[in-house]
C-alpha cells in the first residue's frame, strides 16, 4: 500500500523529510501547479541532496487556471469583468488565464467556474479586437491566485504545457522516475508524454475529467498506474456520484492489474486540526477495502499544520484495515 505525499511549504524542510521518509512516505510529489518553473530544477537537487528518491513530478497538464493576485478580491453579482489570455496578475477588472488557447471558441452564454468556492461567471460578450471576453457574475465569490478554471463546453488543450516539458526535460536529466499527468482525456495524452519521458517512467494518469471516465479502458491499458482526482472530476460529475465512479476506476484497475491511488479530502480536517473526522477514517478504510493500491495527500502535507501526523495517520489506518482483511 502507497502513501504519496504532496512537498509544499510544511514539508520541504529537512528536518520534516527525514521524518516523513523514515515512517514510510513511499513517493514524494512535486504539484507543478505551485510551483514556479525557475525553482523546479532548485527543488529537484535540494530533495536529491536530502536523500528523497522516490521524486513524483506532477504536471499541470490540460487545465485552464487564472494567473496571480495581490491579494484575494470578490467579484459581486452582475459585475462585469474582463477575461483574456495573459500571465500578467489579474485584478478586479480584469481575470488572466493560462495556458493559451482559443478564448474566442467559448460561446455566449457558457458559464466559466474558477475555483471550488462558487464562483461563476457567464460570457455576455467577446472583443475580437482585444481578443476578450466580457463575462457577468453569475454566482459571487472570491478569486485567489493559480486557480483552476472550467469551461461549460469542450476546450481543445495541449496535455502537457511549456512548463510541463521543461519540467520533464530536468526530471530526465536527473533520473526521475515517477510522472502523474494531470487532466489525461484519452489514450493519445499518454503516447505523447511516453514521447519525452525516459524508458523507465512509471506513468501515472490522473482521472478527473468526463472525457477520462469515457476513455478509461485504454487510458488504464497505456498507464502504470491511475490516479483518482476526486476534487477535480467533481468539476465535471455531480459530487453524489463521485463515491461510485471511484468504485468503477478501481474495479478497472485491479481486472488490469494497474494501481489505483485515490487523492483529494483523505484527511481534509487535519489540513488545520490535529485530528481527522470519524468521516475522514470511513472515507479511507472503505477506499482501502475497494482495492485502491495507493492514498495520496495533497494539502494536508504541502500547507498542513502536521504532515508527520497526517502521514502517521494512513500508516494507523492501514494497519487496521490489514488486521480487519485477515
Amino acid at each position: 500500500m502507497k502513501i504519496i505525499c504532496t512537498l509544499g511549504p510544511s514539508s520541504f524542510d529537512k528536518n520534516t523529510l527525514n521524518r516523513l521518509k523514515s515512517i514510510g512516505v513511499n513517493i514524494f510529489r512535486i504539484n507543478l501547479s505551485h510551483i514556479e518553473k525557475k525553482d523546479i530544477l532548485k527543488k529537484i537537487i535540494y530533495l536529491k541532496k536530502n536523500n528523497i528518491k522516490n521524486i513524483c513530478i506532477d504536471t499541470e497538464g490540460a487545465q485552464i487556471r487564472t494567473s496571480k493576485v495581490k491579494k484575494k478580491i470578490f467579484f459581486k453579482k452582475n459585475a462585469l469583468i474582463r477575461l483574456s489570455i495573459n500571465s500578467e496578475f489579474s485584478n478586479k477588472n480584469k481575470i488572466n488565464l493560462y495556458p493559451d488557447f482559443d478564448l474566442m471558441s467559448c460561446k455566449l452564454n457558457t458559464k466559466i467556474s474558477i475555483g471550488f468556492n462558487n464562483l461563476i461567471f457567464k460570457v455576455k460578450k467577446k472583443d475580437y479586437k482585444l481578443k476578450n471576453l466580457i463575462v457577468s457574475v453569475a454566482v459571487p465569490g472570491y478569486l485567489e491566485s493559480n486557480k483552476g478554471v472550467h469551461i461549460n463546453q469542450t476546450i481543445k488543450l495541449h496535455p502537457l504545457t511549456k512548463k510541463d516539458e521543461y519540467a520533464i526535460k530536468i526530471a530526465n536529466q536527473n533520473k526521475i522516475k515517477f510522472f502523474a499527468i494531470s487532466f489525461v482525456n484519452k489514450s493519445s495524452d499518454i503516447d505523447k508524454v511516453r514521447k519525452l519521458v525516459n524508458n523507465k517512467a512509471f506513468i501515472i494518469s490522473k482521472i478527473e475529467t468526463k472525457s477520462a471516465m469515457n476513455e478509461l479502458k485504454s487510458i488504464t491499458n497505456k498507464s502504470n498506474a491511475l490516479l483518482i482526482d476526486r476534487g477535480d472530476l467533481s468539476r465535471y460529475i455531480p459530487i453524489e456520484e463521485i463515491p461510485p465512479a471511484q468504485e468503477k476506476i478501481i474495479k478497472i484497475g485491479k481486472s488490469k492489474n494497474v494501481p489505483v491511488y485515490v487523492a483529494t479530502n483523505l484527511l481534509e480536517t487535519m489540513i488545520k486540526e490535529n485530528q481527522p473526522t470519524r468521516a475522514e477514517s470511513q472515507d479511507i478504510f472503505s477506499t482501502l477495502k475497494q482495492g485502491a493500491s495507493g492514498l495520496v495527500l495533497a494539502a494536508e502535507t504541502a500547507i498542513g499544520i502536521n504532515p508527520v501526523g497526517c502521514v502517521k495517520f494512513l500508516k494507523k489506518s492501514i494497519s487496521v484495515y490489514k488486521k480487519f482483511k485477515k
